[in-house]
């Protein structure tokens, strides 16, 4: 595979330099060009049609959301990591439902910058040298830890398969009555899924706490 393009959206002439350095430490990738605002980013990103973008959420001229929603709008195939110092659930939840490959929120350290950069770099290379892929091949690219033959008695991989798939459709946390009503199964059916794909880390449990009683558990995958 050659070198994967990079664009880098950045305003800040600091970050913007420490990111180019961080890219430049790293084998396998090109930088192709760079903006400090939104207008010039979009001009360039569609000429350029780089294999990944590196996008700012403040823009002087316009939001990083703004403009991701403006290139996902032409269909650019470039895809897109989020590094920000915006880290309100709202705003990551939405960069994560647009299609956000990863979000690192400023500071952070080159290792974090690197795995998120290999992880893209490897996801890249199994597209490249795949036509078409099986299910097994998917759930792991996706992060789906679990096997058929993992299941405890009682579960089946194909209630399994229903409920993780509503679960990367929607990544809002849910809990287990609300994802048994729009899944069409009994709570207590929902609730032993759910558990069990907690316990092999593939979701994540938030405690909501009330006024009185139980914490309610919301769930959402990892």
């Amino acid at each position: 595979m050659s070198n994967l393009s990079v664009f880098i959206v950045e305003d800040d002439p600091m970050v913007l330099e420490v990111n180019k350095g961080f890219l430049d430490k790293m084998n396998g990738f090109q930088l192709v060009g760079e903006s400090t605002n939104g207008k010039d980013a979009y001009e360039n990103i569609i000429t350029k049609k780089p294999n990944l973008i590196l996008l700012d959420m403040f823009l002087p001229d316009m939001t990083g959301m703004e403009l991701f929603l403006k290139l996902r709008a032409e269909r650019i195939p470039s895809d897109i990591i989020m590094i920000t110092a915006a880290r309100d659930a709202q705003t990551v939840q939405e960069a994560l439902r647009l299609g956000a490959i990863d979000y690192l929120i400023k500071p952070f350290r080159f290792d974090r910058f690197e795995r998120a950069l290999q992880q893209f770099k490897n996801d890249a290379k199994k597209l490249s040298n795949t036509n078409t892929f099986k299910q097994e091949d998917i759930d792991q690219w996706l992060g789906i830890q679990y096997e058929t033959t993992e299941l405890p008695k009682g579960l089946n991989d194909i209630t399994m398969r229903q409920i993780v798939d509503y679960l990367m459709k929607d990544r809002t946390p849910i809990t287990s009555e609300q994802l048994a009503q729009n899944v069409g199964m009994a709570r207590v059916t929902v609730r032993k899924y759910l558990d069990f794909l907690a316990t092999k880390g593939s979701v994540l449990i938030n405690l909501k706490y009330g006024t009185v009683g139980r914490p309610t558990k919301y769930y959402s995958i990892k």
